[in-house]
């Protein structure tokens, strides 16, 4: 036989209300008799709770257990040195090394810091985009293709409209001016499309 759910809850450092959502939610499960057995429970709890999200009295004695339990996982699986590198990059702080010790582990903590930071970065690329300060890549991309290829439309019908007029002014035939004049602006356009620009 257990105990009551007030009494689990007072004994866990939680309120009553947060033992009734982790039934609820088949976090912990309840005695045939409707009682809990605390031993039972906080071994559920623990295990299916995000430690970060933890409350309560028991949750110092959690997050004491999980650093020992990380710093023992990390004696024997160190962190890759590109995650390292990544949550460097996050902070900004290229020049200090990550980490509490040996085996290159990084510190809940500070993973957690790189976690938020990367948040604020993402929240003000947000707002900078709704502020209209920023402009999504592949729309600019497509206006300075769709620009482009307006103007070399417009280039290319430029020969059969000034020909005539051009070939009456210099006294030349104007086929022959029209033909002249497509060849070289056709060249001229090639040439043109080797220039790249790169929106990066």
């Amino acid at each position: 036989m257990g105990v009551s759910r007030r009494r689990y809850a007072s004994m866990r450092g939680v309120s009553d209300m947060a033992v009734r959502k982790a039934i609820a939610s088949g976090r912990i499960s309840v005695e045939a008799d409707g009682t809990i057995d605390p031993a039972k429970a906080d071994a559920q709890w623990d295990s299916q709770t995000d430690p970060a999200k933890q409350r309560g009295v028991h949750a110092q004695t959690l997050g004491a257990r999980t650093a020992a339990s990380t710093a023992r996982a990390a004696a024997t699986k160190p962190v890759p040195k590109a995650a390292i590198d990544a949550v460097n990059a996050t902070l900004g702080d290229t020049s200090a090394e990550v980490g509490t010790g040996s085996g290159g582990e990084v510190s809940f903590l500070r993973a957690r810091m790189a976690n938020e930071v990367l948040k604020a970065q993402t929240a003000r690329v947000r707002l900078e985009k709704m502020k209209g300060e920023l402009v999504d890549r592949a729309r600019a991309t497509n206006s300075v293709f769709d620009l482009a290829r307006r103007e070399r439309d417009a280039w290319l019908n430029w020969p059969p409209r000034v020909a005539a007029n051009m070939a009456a002014e210099l006294g030349v035939e104007a086929h022959a001016l029209e033909q002249v004049l497509d060849r070289f602006l056709r060249a001229h356009l090639v040439d043109m499309a080797e220039v790249k620009i790169d929106l990066r």
